[in-house]
């Protein structure tokens, strides 16, 4: 495959794309990929995909020459063969008709096996003789348009132009008199040239077909963990300015059980990705209903629900730890080991300003007594919990993590009697700060992966947050270990 296939493969899979997911006609992640970022792609596979290319074998040619003095003279060139490609100028430009890729000043190293036969009148025998060549094939501009739509979800790639371009041929042959010398020349230097433009413009031919089947096979979602995965079908053709393409995407959260979320999700914002600093290959703008897609689908999973039975200060789980607080539950059940059932009532609200990103939990926290082998449910507090978060990069998954700001509580049934707020929201106040915050933020601080494809890594990346959606703008850095070959590997 071509170094300017792989290239365009990188271009596509900037958004990893299963196929039993069905695109919708909403966006809810945006991804734009700037002209540094195309260069750097560009640039970077040029050198890595260049050897894919070579050795590319031309097919044998022969032909026959009239030579004063001497006659006709039968020339035969095989095993030609392409060993050595080098492009010093290469650049690739989008817009409204598609994708330009042009190379020039292209050179490349050939080798080939040459024999030649004639007789004359003179010498009533044949004469022959074979040998070596190398042949250097220079100023050969090579130039693709590329059409890129989306077709059920994935990327359709079509080749819309492809020219390939030899400028000047020299030959070199091991032996032989001047006369075969210049025969040679005469008789082959535009053979060589077409042949080489055929095999390259073949080349990339098979190559853009193979790339399109390989584009529409792509998984659709991205593995977050063992309950979500990241919804990643393209849902409208990507747009290709003068020096930018953008994509968008799904970026719903779905269930690996292969829940479905009710179709209530909707933009909020224009599909955008606006970053300060132009000079930044990547941008991603992630709409705050991205994370209450998450949050919805954590919560029907069942996943935000826990016991509490061990607390840094462990006599609030005893009755005798309550003693003064709530008098009647010694009382009843003096010197019982207690425990705590938390459960989120409804999913978690996000939202997402440019000052703040701030979200709202609603809980139920049961207060069970644990005597002899019975757990006894004694009340329920309804918390409602006031939180404010910051986001970060790391690695390649956007993270985060947060803080209380205040919560308020009530008390939604009780079998011990009336009980006195105000008494108990200190414990209230631990347990959230002790329990609550670091079991969310240990998930939080995980994060989930942004579409990045396998081997490249964000850089130097900046988050900005504005009305309803998050940006994240950055470089990006390739693995010099990584083996190109595993960015085909899902």
């Amino acid at each position: 495959m071509s170094p300017t296939i792989y290239l365009l493969l990188i271009f596509s899979l900037f958004i990893p794309s299963q196929s039993h997911i069905q695109s919708t006609d909403q966006s809810f992640i945006s991804v734009l990929i700037s002209q540094n970022g195309l260069d750097f792609l560009k640039d970077l596979l040029v050198t890595k995909a260049i050897s894919s290319l070579t050795p590319l074998k031309v097919p044998r040619i022969e032909k026959t020459v009239k030579i004063p003095f001497v006659g006709n003279v039968h020339f035969v060139l095989s095993n030609i063969t392409i060993y050595q490609v080098d492009v010093p100028s290469s650049y690739v430009k989008p817009g409204d008709t598609g994708i330009a890729i042009v190379t020039s000043g292209t050179t490349c190293n050939l080798s080939m096996n040459w024999h030649y036969s004639y007789s004359t009148w003179l010498v009533p025998v044949t004469i022959s003789d074979s040998g070596h060549a190398s042949v250097q094939v220079e100023g050969m501009e090579i130039g693709l348009t590329l059409g890129l739509e989306n077709q059920g979800g994935a990327l359709k790639l079509s080749l819309m132009k492809c020219d390939c371009h030899v400028k000047d041929i020299s030959i070199i042959l091991e032996g032989g008199a001047s006369w075969l010398y210049q025969g040679m020349v005469d008789a082959f230097e535009g053979k060589i040239g077409s042949a080489v433009e055929t095999a390259i413009t073949k080349k990339l031919k098979e190559g853009i077909s193979k790339l399109d089947a390989l584009l529409q096979g792509l998984p659709k979602e991205i593995s977050v963990d063992d309950v979500a995965s990241l919804n990643v079908t393209f849902v409208s053709d990507p747009s290709l300015s003068s020096s930018s393409i953008g994509l968008e995407i799904n970026g719903l959260f779905t269930g690996k059980k292969r829940d479905t979320f009710p179709n209530y999700y909707h933009k909020i914002s224009q599909p955008s990705v606006s970053c300060t600093d132009p000079s930044k290959m990547l941008g991603i703008s992630l709409e705050e209903v991205v994370f209450n897609s998450a949050s919805t689908l954590y919560f029907n999973a069942e996943f935000m629900q826990w016991i509490v039975d061990k607390v840094p200060d462990q006599s609030l789980l005893n009755t005798a730890g309550w003693r003064f607080i709530v008098p009647q539950l010694y009382k009843k059940y003096p010197n019982d080991d207690m425990n705590m059932n938390i459960s989120l009532s409804s999913p978690p609200v996000v939202k997402i300003s440019s000052h703040n990103i701030d979200a709202t939990v609603y809980a139920d926290l049961i207060i069970d007594v644990l005597e002899a082998s019975d757990v006894i449910p004694v009340a329920c507090i309804s918390l409602e919990i006031h939180a404010s978060g910051s986001v970060k990069i790391s690695r390649n998954n956007l993270a985060g993590s947060v803080k209380v700001d205040d919560f308020s509580m009530s008390l939604k049934w009780s079998k011990i009697g009336n009980l006195h707020m105000y008494l108990i929201q200190p414990v209230m106040w631990t347990v959230i700060e002790t329990v609550f915050l670091p079991y969310a933020n240990l998930h939080l601080g995980k994060g989930f992966p942004l579409p990045i494809i396998h081997g490249f890594t964000l850089q130097d990346a900046q988050i900005m947050c504005s009305n309803s959606k998050i940006m994240v703008c950055s470089d990006v850095a390739f693995a010099e270990s990584y083996d190109l070959r595993l960015l085909f590997v899902h």
